[in-house]
């Protein structure tokens, strides 16, 4: 396939701490630096779909205090088989299973608890629990259901939905929806549902501020119905490296204007030139160091860590992902985190490739979904197939979509956007619209001067491409909640 010509300054495509997993080995690992435990609780739980669970696994030290430890168990059934993970190291052999602490919870003090877990498979007719549990091999004698688990100090990056999620408080997409997850391909919602986000990116926060106030956002969440705000913040054009303090600032005031709204955040770090990821890592690590730390306790907060990657191999971005994710993991065990893949996010099809090097050779991590963007009217039915036949495989999230040509410009390509927001809605991939922005190019949601005035709302400041989307966004959703 041809290569997309490198797009205009606008932005794109041409065109946890998580645990290494280890699976299939011959042995089963030692306790690094661990001492013998005198007594341990474990509370296990687990949600299951065809195929495939999530399981939810806390430890509580009840002897004296260990650094280093190592949880065993066994699955009853001989189908059952631990996939990715968090907040540990895994091994398995045959029905057995061993998790090993990491590095920032092997101390574990007297009545100090911790909590890990993984994604799984199984086969069979049922997806049976583990009864009995080792602790540095002392069995471990406290509770296996899930119905009073102990206290938590290190929440895990993944954590499952409780089987009887609290009561909503209100009818925001947040309210309803809770803390999401990744649960095999689909983002899941805190009753272990798939769902669907729709809603809008911003532009360049250099650029256009002042398209981002009360009133634009009273119009995404209410007159728009919007589920997602996504943040672009530009690490170079004038971006996030000019200025990191005040850059983060104000990803953080967005994070709450959507917080109040009770709309989903994307935080999208919006790198584009040049298209190596590891230009920017240390700005990286810096940058989601302090938005993690500072939105740890929102429910309602994901990571977009590579917005365009391009020029670069998969095997390049994800040693990027590799090293940034667990700077978020540290302060946001929870946060959904989106990584970018290569040639602008496209899977590799801007650059002739596709998406079989990234199910081949995922980010080792949990909680964690693959970015994937496009231009209506440009890319077209070769594009969709991919990523239909990578949404089978891999947990996928359009973070960026226009209705126009890869340029930001040109007219709506009507026929082609429907049958993307078509093919999205059916396959439940959440998505972000670009731009909700005032700019004088077709993929503005706003007529130019919008946002010099106080009116957002209704059809009459909308572009054709605002129209269209505002008509696709505010159509109900499908948030179930049983």
């Amino acid at each position: 396939m041809r290569n997309i010509p490198r797009p205009t300054r606008r932005h794109l495509l041409a065109a946890g701490a998580a645990a290494t997993l280890a699976l299939g080995a011959s042995t089963l690992l030692p306790a690094t630096n661990a001492m013998a435990a005198t007594g341990c609780a474990v509370t296990y739980t687990a949600n299951s779909w065809t195929g495939g669970f999530s399981a939810n696994i806390t430890i509580r030290n009840l002897g004296d205090a260990v650094d280093g430890w190592t949880l065993g168990f066994t699955f009853p059934d001989p189908g059952q088989r631990v996939g990715q993970g968090w907040s540990a190291t895994y091994q398995q052999n045959g029905q057995s299973v061993t998790a090993q602490n990491v590095s920032y919870n092997g101390s574990l003090a007297t009545g100090g608890s911790t909590t890990i877990g993984f994604n799984g498979t199984w086969t069979g007719g049922s997806n049976p629990s583990p009864t009995s549990f080792t602790l540095n091999g002392t069995v471990c004698a406290g509770s296996t259901t899930p119905t009073t688990p102990p206290p938590t100090t290190t929440p895990p990056p993944s954590t499952p939905p409780p089987t009887t999620p609290p009561p909503t408080t209100g009818q925001t997409p947040v309210a309803i929806n809770g803390q999401l997850r990744v649960c095999g391909v689909n983002l899941c919602n805190q009753y272990g549902r798939p769902i669907q986000l729709r809603g809008m990116s911003t532009h360049g926060l250099q650029w256009f501020p002042q398209c981002y106030n009360d009133a634009s956002l009273d119009a995404l969440a209410t007159d728009w119905r919007s589920d997602l705000l996504r943040i672009a913040m530009y690490v170079q054009e004038d971006g996030y490296e000019t200025n990191p303090t005040a850059f983060t600032n104000r990803v953080n005031a967005l994070v709450d204007e959507a917080s109040e709204r009770g709309m989903y955040a994307l935080i999208d770090f919006h790198t584009l030139t040049p298209g190596d990821p590891m230009y920017n890592l240390e700005r990286a690590k810096t940058f989601f160091a302090d938005v993690a730390a500072r939105n740890a306790d929102k429910n309602n907060v994901i990571y977009e860590i590579a917005n365009e990657p391009n020029g670069v191999s998969w095997q390049t971005i994800k040693n990027y992902a590799e090293q940034v994710i667990p700077v978020i993991r540290a302060n946001d065990p929870d946060g959904i985190v989106i990584v970018g893949t290569r040639g602008w996010s496209s899977l590799g099809v801007s650059e002739g490739g596709n998406a079989t090097e990234v199910i081949n050779n995922p980010v080792n991590a949990g909680n964690v979904m693959y970015a994937f963007h496009f231009y209506a009217a440009s890319h077209k039915d070769n594009y969709r197939a991919e990523l239909e036949r990578a949404a089978a495989r891999l947990p996928m999230f359009v973070t960026e979509f226009g209705t126009v040509s890869y340029t930001g410009d040109g007219g709506v390509d009507t026929a082609s956007s429907t049958a993307w927001v078509d093919l999205m809605d059916r396959l439940k991939i959440s998505y972000a619209n670009w731009t909700y922005s005032d700019k004088a190019e077709g993929s503005a949601a706003f007529k130019p001067g919008t946002c010099n005035g106080s009116t957002y709302a209704g059809t009459a400041v909308l572009t054709e491409s605002g129209n269209f989307m505002r008509n696709r966004i505010r159509t109900p959703d499908d948030f179930p909640t049983s």
